[in-house]
């Protein structure tokens, strides 16, 4: 019997853990560690945020569910791993601290024959002084627990301009290296539709701020799509969304500093601003979780195993390059890590080889480009690819057969801009591939019969829909495995 250890169980996790329960649960050890008992569908905390939904509808415990699986569940955080033993451990093993009431500040070694790093990001508020809900001045919509404090401030502000106030409402990114600007193109489109819900709109001031270096971005290099029969791009599409609103933005911009009331950025070109706030949510910077590697020795070998921003290094070229050399091959397909093979990263856990928008700096040095996104449909996909790897392995294959490139893949979003059964909207875009291939696509660096993009009623119902489907898959309801991930 092999055992096969899962760090994480978000969207990635929780696809390759539900996934090898069902296909060798019933032969092998499936164990996942994650620090939260509950699972969370991220994509509609942006609803949590403006009140539309409750933490309930967004969260269920995992442990029940994984019982359905013969999947073992321990609420911990990994501290370190040793891929290659100890003097006290033949095999491999993970450490972790519980997080669980009942075991707290107990630690345990927890031995593998596989590990799957699906760890995903911390959320690095403390890269910029004063950024965050917790020891800083601004909102958060990353977590269930930030939305339900993002909502009451925003209900604050709400019950303020219903008294004749006027309020300004800062949203975007947090810092010149973000990524996940789709979760804060969101939130702005729900704040304005809930203040015109309110009565309110004509008193609040919306401005849009971003590492962007124009809008539409969203860390992939820009976007060209088809709608309605023309091709257009990401910039023009992002704006006309922002104007019909009245909203405000601000690209190229990284945000330094956050006082009370205050946010301080510098711009691409080196210039510095001040903009006053009253609301402000903005998404913090992603790095690796932080835990440590050691050898058979004790030697710490971190650096060998992680790339400098804390994510695992795996099937990737990270060989530095100028930017316009990269392509789409330097892109990893299998997520194993080089030196250990029985170890693999996916979803924001792993390392990207190099940013897919081009980096940009301001005189000063400062970074002012997004990195690449790596949540979501993709997160799923390569979850889903490593599991199906694994479950090969130990039923004998001696070679990786399923791969998952975020070069050779396609991704959908859909982006709700006001929940309402009637009047609510949401822009629908796909994308093939994430990464460009300008290769096999030389004009716009994707194939536009697969790449387009609408706004309308629909897309809110979809996007509705896709909640309880999979909130449905996800807790193992019956038939759950036929669904798309």
């Amino acid at each position: 019997m092999a055992r096969i250890v899962i760090l994480g169980a978000g969207i990635s996790g929780h696809t390759a853990a539900r996934y090898l329960g069902k296909w060798v649960g019933k032969k092998h050890e499936v164990i996942v560690v994650s620090p939260k008992a509950k699972w969370n569908w991220i994509p509609s905390n942006i609803w949590v945020g403006v009140g539309e939904m409750n933490e309930s509808q967004v969260t269920f415990d995992l442990e029940p569910v994984y019982k359905k699986i013969n999947v073992a569940f321990h609420q911990a955080r990994a501290i370190s791993i040793n891929p290659e033993g100890s003097a006290a451990h033949s095999k491999p093993f993970v450490t972790v601290e519980y997080t669980d009431p009942a075991r707290a500040g107990e630690s345990a070694n927890i031995e593998y024959d596989y590990l799957i790093n699906a760890t995903g990001p911390k959320l690095n508020f403390g890269a910029t002084p004063g950024l965050g809900p917790e020891t800083g001045y601004t909102m958060s919509v990353c977590t269930p627990e930030h939305a339900v404090e993002a909502n009451e401030k925003l209900r604050d502000c709400i019950a303020d301009m219903q008294n004749g106030a006027t309020k300004t409402f800062v949203i975007g990114t947090g810092h010149g290296m973000c990524t996940c600007q789709g979760a804060a193109f969101e939130y702005i489109y729900n704040v304005d539709h809930v203040l015109r819900e309110a009565g309110v709109r004509d008193r609040a001031r919306l401005v849009w701020i971003s590492n962007e270096y124009e809008l539409g971005d969203f860390g992939m290099g820009g976007v060209h799509i088809t709608r309605g029969g023309y091709v257009t791009n990401g910039k023009v599409f992002g704006e006309s969304l922002m104007v019909e609103r009245g909203i405000e933005w601000i690209t190229r911009a990284a945000v330094t500093k956050v006082e009370p009331g205050k946010i301080y950025y510098e711009q691409l070109d080196g210039s510095q601003h001040e903009l006053a706030f009253d609301f402000s949510m903005l998404i913090p910077p992603f790095s690796g979780v932080g835990f440590k590697a050691y050898n058979q020795s004790g030697t710490d070998i971190t650096e060998q195993v992680f790339a400098p921003n804390g994510f695992m290094k795996v099937d990737a070229d990270y060989n530095p390059k100028p930017f316009e050399e990269w392509s789409k091959a330097d892109w990893p397909k299998t997520y194993q890590t080089p030196n250990y093979k029985n170890i693999f990263a996916i979803g924001i856990a792993f390392a990207p080889p190099h940013p897919i928008s081009k980096v940009m700096k301001s005189p000063s040095g400062m970074q002012i480009s997004p990195t690449p996104p790596r949540t979501g449909m993709p997160s799923a996909t390569i979850g889903k690819a490593v599991a199906e790897n694994i479950r090969d392995l130990l039923n004998g294959a001696t070679e990786l057969r399923h791969t998952a490139s975020m070069g050779e893949m396609g991704a959908a979003c859909v982006a709700s801009t006001g929940m309402d059964i009637f009047k609510g909207t949401a822009a629908t875009m796909t994308v093939f591939p994430v990464v460009p291939d300008y290769e096999t696509y030389p004009q716009y660096g994707r194939d536009m019969d697969l790449t387009f993009g609408e706004i309308g009623l629909a897309g809110h119902w979809m996007k509705y829909i896709l909640h309880h489907v999979f909130i449905y898959q996800a807790k193992l309801r019956p038939g759950w495995s036929i669904l798309p991930d």
